[in-house]
Formats: structure tokens, C-alpha cells, sequence
């Protein structure tokens, strides 16, 4: 999104952070680009607060 998170749709997501796994079930999930985030690494809104400016863009992403 311009201004904002990086933005996938789909059914089931895995996340490694270092030796910690997890899958997330949820049909989005949004990903934090400004480096602000709390909760890295989703999006948490702080985009808005620090006044991230990025140009949007399309990422196509596939897996299982």
C-alpha cells in the first residue's frame, strides 16, 4: 500500500522470526514497511504516526 504496510491475501501464513515458527489462518495479513511497528513483523498503524512515505507497489508471492 503507498504509505503504508506490505499487504498479502491469502488462506494460511508461516512466520519465522530467528528459531521461532508460527502459521497464522487468515485471509490477510499486513506487513510493517516504515520499521516503527511494535509488533514487528505486522503492521501495528505507526506508519500514520511517524508520516511513512513510500510509493505502493505490487508483490506476487508463491508457496503452498
Amino acid at each position: 500500500m503507498e504509505n503504508g504496510p506490505i499487504r498479502l491475501e491469502g488462506k494460511r501464513f508461516r512466520i519465522r522470526r530467528g528459531e521461532k515458527e508460527e502459521v497464522l489462518e487468515r485471509p490477510r495479513l499486513s506487513l510493517c514497511r516504515c520499521g516503527a511497528s511494535a509488533n514487528k513483523p505486522f503492521c501495528d498503524g505507526t506508519h500514520k504516526q511517524v508520516g511513512f512515505q513510500a510509493p505502493g507497489g505490487v508483490l506476487e508471492v508463491e508457496g503452498d
